[in-house]
């Protein structure tokens, strides 16, 4: 009895001992309590936002992408007016082909005059050729010159490689004088000279012009001369270089019979024109104090001042600005063409550049051997 007393106490004790050793071991698998909460913090006010602005040309986002903001297109320029800024837009971008101004609508092409009598063919030539060669913008040539020359030039410009005929087009015209005696006009200083005189009235629809002699070597871009056009204030209608760079040494200053531009006078080897402002102007002079249109002056200057002047057309239109000096623009041209002899009597070929330190002097006869 007492063996089995002693037997079933000790299953209970070993039981009981079980049942701790069960429970100690869930107790140490059970998850630890979940961490206090803290409180809430007070909500904040915000600021109120700014408006939104709207959205720009090309702003809106296109479908299953994220809103893209476009570059605004350029503005056009109206129809029928090109002004410094329309003109400003073509400019040749860096990397641009310079063969890009090619697409130019024809009122913004630039106008190149030359008049070329007796033995200037071949140096007319040269000096197209220069124009055309550093020129980025398309050139039309108006070519003034005698029917004997005329089938000559048509031949040797249409025998340029394509290249450079693509950057330019052609006319050629006769020599004529509107008013006057005609050969009194061309026997005026060197045959055929006075013609550029008579540019405003023969090329009518043509608004502006760069005319130059036969014996002008372009070095630079027609182009850095034309756009000094968008220089001229509201009183300029012509730029020109002076006739020496040292006015005391210079032939008006010591030998003039007529009154002429400035202290130096101007030379008429290199004219850029407004054409416009000059067909429609009228100038102060001598003869008429209420003013002249351009080509009723012309003659009856040529009759008060033809026993005294010496160089021609040049002496006609320096007198014209001499009594019309707020008319001209010198100071724009003067540091791209300086002629390029010392001698003041001598004949000098005329070099266009944009640095005067960039070409070394010389004389007409050395500029035709050497090219």
């Amino acid at each position: 009895m007492k063996l089995r007393s002693k037997a079933t106490a000790l299953l209970l004790l070993a039981l009981v001992t079980l049942l701790l050793v069960l429970l100690t071991l869930r107790t140490g698998r059970a998850e630890p309590p979940a961490p206090r909460a803290r409180p809430a913090p007070a909500p904040q006010r915000r600021p109120t936002p700014a408006p939104a602005r709207l959205p720009g040309p090309g702003a809106f986002p296109r479908a299953g992408r994220g809103v893209q903001r476009r570059r605004p297109p350029r503005p056009h320029p109206r129809a029928g007016r090109w002004g410094a800024a329309s003109l400003e837009q073509w400019a040749r971008r860096p990397g641009e082909p310079r063969n890009v101004h090619a697409v130019l609508p024809r009122r913004l092409w630039m106008h190149l005059a030359v008049v070329a009598c007796g033995n200037r063919l071949e140096e007319t030539l040269v000096m197209l050729k220069s124009a055309v060669l550093f020129s980025h913008r398309k050139m039309q040539f108006h070519i003034f010159t005698e029917e004997s020359l005329k089938p000559e030039f048509e031949k040797q410009l249409q025998q340029w490689p394509d290249s450079y005929a693509k950057k330019f087009e052609h006319r050629i015209y006769p020599i004529t004088f509107s008013v006057g005696n005609p050969q009194e006009w061309k026997k005026l200083f060197k045959p055929c000279a006075a013609q550029r005189l008579f540019l405003p009235v023969i090329l009518k629809d043509v608004d502006s012009l760069l005319y130059v002699d036969t014996d002008v070597l372009f070095l630079r871009p027609v182009d850095d001369i034309w756009k000094l056009l968008r220089q001229f204030n509201s009183t300029q209608l012509a730029a020109m270089a002076p006739e020496h760079e040292i006015p005391k040494i210079g032939w008006y200053s010591r030998f003039a019979q007529h009154p002429f531009y400035g202290s130096a006078g101007v030379n008429s080897g290199v004219m850029l024109m407004n054409l416009t402002r000059i067909r429609s102007a009228h100038f102060k002079n001598s003869m008429i104090p209420t003013g002249l249109a351009w080509e009723d002056m012309l003659y009856l200057l040529y009759q008060k001042y033809k026993n005294a002047i010496t160089w021609g057309d040049q002496d006609l239109l320096n007198i014209i600005f001499y009594f019309n000096p707020v008319s001209l623009s010198r100071q724009s041209l003067s540091i791209h063409v300086l002629p390029s002899s010392t001698e003041v009597f001598g004949n000098c070929a005329y070099f266009v550049w944009t640095n005067p330190t960039s070409f070394s002097e010389a004389n007409r006869e050395n500029y035709e051997k050497g090219l």
